[in-house]
């Protein structure tokens, strides 16, 4: 056995085939059609501040591993915020900047970060030297810090075994599917007021007279796409954000993903006015964006939560995530989940204060939690 590790700066060189090989969960983040997409849409590169540095291991040269990674020049589109880091080395004189980043681009969605081969005999050696690489990059291109973000499964055990990573934790709020039959089903199973609040927006939206339409990426059609495209750029505006990613990239992902690509549109007298976009894989639905031209009362909830849930019961779909953050989302039926990253810092004495502050840091989230458990939507049988 051979190996040999690499740095790969363009992941269209990569091949669909030798990336077939690798265990990625099904996960529709982790498709050479959303990691190619970004690189050849030009929704990340240098000028964007994500330079593709990827960690990839051959073995007798046949691909074996492979971690998706950036140079960073900044802290956006991580959602594992580290913003006070970066202003705490500024102030100290030093430069935070550049980092390596192992994750997926505006992607907070946890899934496997340390690929290997499904047939591999060694799949933990091969996560270490992927690892090994990333801490050796650090220090031979000065980089401030290695992260490794959203992390999930096998990757947990390989990096929470290595002593000089910081783990850090927050939470999420997903959908279970606990096979409902319907919808009702669902709310069967909620407490009677969160299940009239349920009723009663949905309610609201039907009587304004909307309309639903489901669109895989298959059967979307260039107006749709434009209008999808149109709702993403002025969501994003509208709260202050750059809109990173480019409708080429959307227009490819629709194209290759094909069933795996989602838009929920809402439609007034047959004029769109509203849509979400969602990608599945692995037993999961993803909710990605949401966009309106007009604002209705309940017409958030249901086209981003409500339509994505009916989706989850009538296709058997076990998990909805639907973004980052948002502890409203409890009230309608999600429940917190754990989400993971790991951080390797250089300098000693920040990586002291830093995992000292995880610390408090672990200890606020678990009273987080404690607190989330007085807003159970969910009728509980006594004990």
């Amino acid at each position: 056995m051979s190996l040999t590790t690499r740095i790969i700066s363009d992941f269209s060189s990569v091949s669909t085939r030798d990336w077939a090989c690798l265990d990625h969960a099904d996960n529709p983040f982790l498709s050479h059609a959303f990691l190619a997409g970004l690189e050849s849409s030009g929704s990340i590169g240098s000028q964007t501040g994500w330079r593709p540095h990827h960690l990839a291991v051959f073995e007798n040269e046949q691909l074996a591993a492979f971690a998706p990674s950036y140079i960073k020049a900044h802290s956006h589109g991580e959602f594992v915020f580290d913003w006070a880091w970066a202003d705490a080395y500024q102030r100290n004189g030093l430069q935070y900047y550049p980092k390596l980043l192992t994750a997926i681009p505006y992607s907070p969605v946890s899934g496997p970060r340390l690929l290997t081969r499904r047939d591999h005999q060694d799949p933990e050696g091969l996560r270490k030297q992927l690892v090994d690489l990333a801490l050796s990059e650090c220090e031979v291109n000065d980089f401030s810090s290695w992260h490794c973000n959203f992390v999930q499964d096998q990757d947990l055990v390989t990096l929470e075994a290595m002593p000089l990573l910081l783990r850090r934790k927050d939470w999420q709020f997903h959908w279970h599917n606990e096979q409902y039959g319907d919808f009702d089903n669902f709310l069967d199973k909620l407490r009677s007021r969160k299940r009239k609040n349920i009723r009663r927006e949905r309610r609201q939206v039907r009587e304004s007279g909307i309309r639903f339409r489901r669109i895989n990426g298959s059967e979307l059609q260039p107006a749709e796409l434009e209008f999808v495209y149109r709702c993403y750029i002025s969501t994003f505006k509208a709260y202050g954000n750059h809109p990173a990613l480019r409708k080429e990239f959307f227009s490819q992902l629709a194209n290759q993903l094909q069933e795996r690509f989602l838009v929920v549109l809402a439609s007034r007298d047959d004029e769109a006015i509203a849509m979400a976009l969602f990608l599945a894989g692995g037993g999961r639905l993803y909710g990605r964006y949401w966009g309106c031209t007009e604002n209705i009362p309940g017409l958030h909830f249901e086209v981003a939560y409500y339509q994505g849930i009916e989706y989850c019961i009538e296709h058997g779909i076990t998990v909805f995530e639907s973004g980052a953050q948002g502890e409203h989302k409890i009230s309608r039926g999600f429940q917190p989940a754990q989400t993971h990253s790991f951080h390797h810092v250089r300098e000693k004495v920040f990586r002291a204060a830093i995992a000292e502050h995880l610390l408090r840091e672990n200890s606020w989230l678990n009273e987080y939690r404690e607190q989330l458990s007085s807003q159970d939507p969910f009728r509980r049988e006594a004990p």
